[in-house]
């Protein structure tokens, strides 16, 4: 039998009694990431800056999980407003260049409070 992991990015934590992801076998889901800076627990008001911050932590999360963005086959995008994507999608094209190689991606427009433009929910598999 497959035991459940949590996955926790260090200096990220959610309010709620919930870790940022989970992992059965080489299968990855995570909860809400978003942009806040594990360092100082800020939220960079930018919406570009917050976007490239998401990104960071995507990487970190995956570190954690034990494997790299390239495991990522989905990903749902949270944002307050369209127009946002932009400096989202500049991201996107720096994480995953290969336009034969990204993970499939859905986006919602969504109330995300205390500063937050942008939250990510991934679903990865880890290979080898």
């Amino acid at each position: 039998m497959t035991k459940r992991i949590s996955i926790d990015i260090p200096g990220i934590e959610h309010k709620a009694p919930i870790p940022m992801g989970c992992k059965i076998g080489n299968i990855v889901y995570s909860s809400g990431i978003d942009g806040e800076n594990p360092e100082t627990q800020t939220t960079p008001s930018d919406p570009a800056d917050q976007a490239k911050a998401v990104f960071q932590n995507i990487r970190r999360f995956m570190q954690v999980a034990g494997g790299s963005p390239e495991d990522i086959i989905r990903l749902t995008l949270y944002v307050t407003d369209k127009k946002l994507r932009e400096h989202f999608d500049k991201e996107w094209l720096a994480m995953f260049p290969d336009d034969h190689s990204r993970p499939a991606r859905h986006a919602i427009t969504s109330e995300l409070g205390r500063g937050k433009f942008y939250q990510v929910e991934i679903v990865a598999v880890l290979q080898g």
